[in-house]
């Protein structure tokens, strides 16, 4: 493991030579990084540009990782559940240089994702898949865990989950999250999908402004994740396929053992003329910033539970 210790905490992990969306890398060359600023600490691969660990206290101080995922690197390379992966670049036309940016503040982490396309106009939606269980990864389903997502509206799909290019308002809806609720609550409704899968449209977005779309409170730890980003979409999923999957320490991973919130343009964009474009072109690149705040100040709205 290579460890590395910089003042501005700061690790950029870049992929060249993409041709038609693919890039071949040698297993032999997977090396794994270690940032840290004060008691938060993350470690990630160059394999997938993959966030691996993110380590930080609960309330009374002790140090527990959050993320879902594998004690060794070379795991990653047969994964499939992507855990902690940088997904989103399949099979597409032309070639696309593409960078991945971790950033450590205090009590925060950026992951700021960027591609230029070199040759031609080509899709991009790039996003983060961090399987995120802020009782500690190995702490068993995340049920209890209380959620507020800012998103009035979602997008909606047909029976093989494909988009269908409509939207649907949240109200009175088992995905209406824009008040807390826990993720137990009222999952057992959604027999279609065995759980939370659902594309959230992000309310206030716009422009490319940073703005609120998340936050995720575990009360048993104390530990709260806020989450912002400048993309429209958040996909919130809740580990629905993952079955039988041995992790880290051999804690064996099962559905609803965790939940995605990924920041990401509307899935299915290119066939859908009224979503927002994901087209980039030589002379318009692609920027996505995620950023999520870490604490155990437990906001107010959140204090019944």
């Amino acid at each position: 493991m290579t460890k590395i210790f910089v003042l501005s905490c700061v690790l950029l992990l870049a992929a060249s030579g993409f041709v038609h969306g693919s890039h071949e890398k040698k297993k032999d060359h997977i090396r794994l990084f270690e940032l840290k600023k004060g008691d938060l600490s993350i470690k990630v691969t160059n394999w997938g540009a993959t966030l691996v660990s993110v380590i930080l206290p609960d309330k009374h101080g002790v140090l527990g990782d959050i993320v879902l995922g594998y004690d060794s690197p070379l795991a990653y390379t047969n994964d499939s559940s992507y855990f902690g992966a940088t997904v989103g670049r399949i099979g597409f036309p032309g070639d696309l240089l593409v960078s991945v940016s971790y950033i450590l503040g205090k009590n925060s982490l950026s992951i700021i994702m960027k591609a230029k396309a070199l040759n031609k106009a080509t899709p991009v939606n790039l996003l983060n898949h961090a399987y995120w269980n802020l009782g500690n990864h190995n702490s068993g389903n995340i049920l209890n865990e209380v959620v507020q997502i800012f998103g009035s509206q979602v997008t909606l799909f047909d029976d093989n989950l494909i988009p269908t290019g409509k939207f649907a308002s949240v109200k009175g809806t088992p995905y209406d999250f824009l008040e807390p609720h826990t993720v137990g609550e009222r999952i057992n409704q959604l027999a279609k999908t065995n759980g939370y899968n659902t594309n959230y449209v992000l309310d206030g977005a716009k422009g490319k402004e940073t703005k609120l779309g998340a936050i995720v409170v575990d009360k048993k730890s104390g530990r709260v994740m806020k989450l912002f980003t400048n993309a429209p979409g958040l996909q919130f999923y809740t580990a629905n396929f993952v079955k039988n999957e041995k992790g880290k320490g051999g804690f064996v991973y099962q559905p609803r053992s965790a939940l995605c919130l990924e920041s990401q343009a509307f899935p299915d964009s290119v066939n859908h003329p009224n979503f927002p474009s994901t087209i980039v072109t030589p002379q318009n690149p692609y920027k996505h910033v995620l950023l999520l705040k870490f604490s155990t100040k437990i906001p107010h709205a959140f204090s019944h539970f």
